[in-house]
């Protein structure tokens, strides 16, 4: 029953919020033009609900010559290939903004796990065992404001098991008002990470002592 509470209120809330951040969208829009050659939308095939495929759709933050279906934190030097506005959006998060027209077609949520690459195998399988594939993903989640792109891939999958575990108004609400905070602190943002955060911070920390 809750999940078909939860559809319809993601579908009012993305309607009312893809109204009011229009302007927001028009100056995006703008500036992402001006910035670089290449489509204004990046889409990108993603695992949906029961792993079922679907295209994710984001502000275009990278040139149009970077390999496709490989996350960012696999390709040698990506900040080769990260516009300028790119790293703006990024940063803020603003470039996940167009998935509220996935939100109001049904392929996500606002609230779930974040929709795995369709090659992310290690991720998918791990979620299995939660059976968060088996949850609508979302635009942000439980781990999204428990780590974010810093959680290793195990982490991150029991992350969302707690998710669907606890799943209901209340848990939503955490998550939602969570994610604010997160992003005004830019909390846990390592471009395409998974654990590579923790593991720049132990290499520094290991340098020191060998230097010290």
């Amino acid at each position: 029953m809750y999940l078909r509470v939860k559809r319809a209120t993601d579908f009012i809330l993305a309607l009312i919020g893809l109204i009011v951040l229009s302007p927001l969208f028009l100056l995006l829009i703008i500036a992402i033009k001006i910035d670089s050659k290449g489509p204004v939308l990046f889409k990108q095939k993603r695992v949906g609900i029961h792993k079922t495929h679907f295209n994710i759709l984001k502000f275009r933050t990278m040139r149009i010559d970077t390999p496709k279906d490989t996350p960012t934190h696999l390709l040698e030097n990506p900040d080769q290939y990260i516009t300028k506005m790119g790293k703006f959006l990024r940063k803020t998060s603003l470039d996940e903004l167009p998935q509220i027209i996935n939100i109001l077609r049904g392929t996500m949520s606002i609230i779930g796990p974040r929709p795995a690459l369709w090659n992310q195998y290690d991720l998918i399988e791990e979620r299995d065992k939660y059976g968060a594939n088996d949850m609508p993903v979302g635009l942000t989640g439980w781990a999204q404001i428990n780590g974010r792109d810093e959680l290793p891939i195990e982490v991150k999958a029991k992350l969302d098991g707690e998710y669907v575990e606890k799943i209901g108004f209340l848990m939503d609400v955490r998550c939602f008002f969570g994610t604010i905070f997160s992003v005004l602190k830019s909390d846990g943002v390592v471009e395409g990470g998974t654990g590579a955060k923790k593991e720049i911070s132990a290499t520094k920390e290991e340098e020191k002592t060998v230097k010290y």
